[in-house]
């Protein structure tokens, strides 16, 4: 049976050029890339090169790249930086919908002598900037907000909040963890102090991401060791993963043009298509403002788990919300800030292309979809009662 991968808002397969990149620095060349020979040295060349293409990606200088080993590592670095390099501030500013990396260590925060704030989103997703802005204080260490949601595509307004805490001297970090390569970003043109990218995210390996620190910003590592990454962040470097990081990168910015063209084509297809014949159904979010290659479709009385399993008897692999929460019967967080109805918060499914999927994929979902709904809302006594 043919897989149909439709989550690549969770992981994305490995690129083969990634793992041809990759493959002769787990083989051949495995010297430490800190030593002073030249075996290894010339692994950290190739790492070195890898921080350009990271850099390049996000309109950054490859010195104010730190290789981390995730996105969430890549977080709590940031948010720990902040904090500890301004001792004197006790506040920090999130959303209500960030990812778990982010909001899980702002509630942690926020028992042990912090103030957290969540600004709350509207019905579509769409954050409330007179509640962010109204709620910036003189000791507000740093404000922490996605550049894209992972569950819904929205777009956050970036480039607008960064020119206003910009003003105020507030640090600010954006988890674009789902954002880079898939929409363009311009750190010279947009004033982020810091910002959070994974490999996994965009064709690369898992267990490799990256933290963008802005040149000037004050900076504490999280990880105290040895000398690589300039001392601020300790750890023998994973070279063959930070190799095809690079890689990645490299190919991400290849392609954007894509992300905005045929992929786009075939998220609106399979969104538009099923709206037309599944009665009852609605997209989460802002459908003007969001990821190209993300929809969050909600069909109302029925049970999301129940439409994963039949799905992927077929080969169909989507989510029924982030990797890291969807093992939870609860309606995810992100759909409870956004007040979606509970009949449609329980039936909500994710998909997320890549420029792997195709139209004949797309197609197939689109034929076998409906009739799960309908086999499933005929066992639905929510679905009888609608009637």
């Amino acid at each position: 049976m043919k897989v149909i991968y439709v989550d690549n808002n969770a992981t994305t397969k490995i690129a083969p050029e990634v793992l041809e990149e990759m493959l002769p620095y787990l083989r051949e060349f495995y010297g430490n890339p800190s030593s002073m020979h030249t075996f290894g040295g010339q692994v950290g060349s190739k790492i070195n090169q890898a921080r350009e293409n990271i850099a390049e990606l996000i309109g950054a200088n490859h010195e104010e790249i730190i290789i981390t080993s995730c996105g969430t590592e890549s977080d709590s670095t940031a948010i720990w930086a902040a904090i500890l390099s301004n001792p004197g501030k006790k506040h920090l500013i999130t959303s209500k919908v960030e990812h778990p990396a982010v909001k899980n260590l702002f509630e942690y925060l926020s028992k042990n002598g912090y103030r957290a704030t969540f600004v709350p989103v509207d019905s579509k997703g769409r954050l409330d900037l007179d509640f962010l802005y109204s709620h910036l204080a003189d000791d507000t260490a740093i404000v922490s907000i996605m550049w894209a949601n992972n569950e819904s595509g929205v777009i956050f307004p970036v480039e607008e909040i960064s020119g206003v805490l910009k003003e105020r001297g507030i640090v600010f970090h954006t988890d674009a963890v789902q954002a880079v390569g898939k929409i363009p970003i311009d750190l010279k043109r947009v004033h982020v102090d810091m910002l959070s990218l994974s490999g996994h995210k965009v064709h690369g390996p898992k267990g490799v991401g990256a933290l963008y620190v802005r040149k000037g910003t004050k900076f504490s590592p999280f990880l105290i060791g040895g000398h690589q990454e300039a001392g601020r962040r300790g750890g023998t470097e994973n070279a063959a993963s930070i190799i095809g990081l690079g890689k990645a990168s490299q190919l991400a910015a290849d392609h954007l043009p894509e992300k905005n063209t045929r992929i786009r084509r075939l998220r609106d297809k399979l969104e538009d298509e099923l709206l037309k014949r599944v009665p009852n159904t609605m997209v989460n979010g802002d459908k003007e403002n969001r990821l190209p290659n993300t929809t969050s479709v909600a069909f109302e009385y029925v049970e999301g788990e129940s439409i994963l399993l039949l799905m992927n008897e077929l080969g169909i692999c989507a989510s029924s919300g982030s990797a890291c929460t969807s093992g939870s019967l609860e309606p995810s967080h992100v759909l409870r800030a956004m007040g979606v109805p509970f009949t449609a918060a329980h039936g909500s499914i994710r998909f997320s292309l890549s420029k792997y999927n195709t139209e004949e994929e797309v197609d197939f979902i689109i034929e076998q979809l409906p009739p799960i709904i309908e086999r499933l809302r005929n066992m639905s006594p929510f679905w009888k009662k609608s009637r």
